[in-house]
């Protein structure tokens, strides 16, 4: 599995109801229990907000944030999607990771 940071931004805040917050909520639920969630949460702008998913590629993360209600509603307008690759002290911070290595050899 590898990871998904979707950025959500351009809220409109019209289409904020307490039922869509509660589809929202149950839809983030169902992803903490299939353990597909790592992390989730608006930024202190008010009008952006990021989730990091873990799917199998591209369609598949954009399958599962697509599914949102917030998104699904148009609350949040725009989604971009982009795949993640972890710097961690089990991978060297990245030291000899593919794209590392170009910027060697490119330099």
């Amino acid at each position: 599995m590898e990871k998904f940071v979707a950025i959500l931004s351009a809220k409109n805040t019209q289409k904020f109801t307490e039922r869509l917050l509660q589809e929202h909520i149950i839809h983030l639920q169902k992803l903490h229990d299939q353990k597909l969630l790592v992390i989730c949460g608006p930024f202190t702008d008010d009008d952006t907000a990021l989730q990091i998913v873990l799917a199998e590629n591209l369609a598949a993360a954009e399958q599962l944030l697509h599914q949102d209600p917030f998104i699904l509603q148009g609350y949040y307008q725009k989604v971009e999607i982009r795949e993640l690759i972890e710097a961690n002290p089990g991978n060297g911070w990245l030291a000899s990771h593919t794209q590392t290595e170009e910027k060697r050899h490119a330099s």
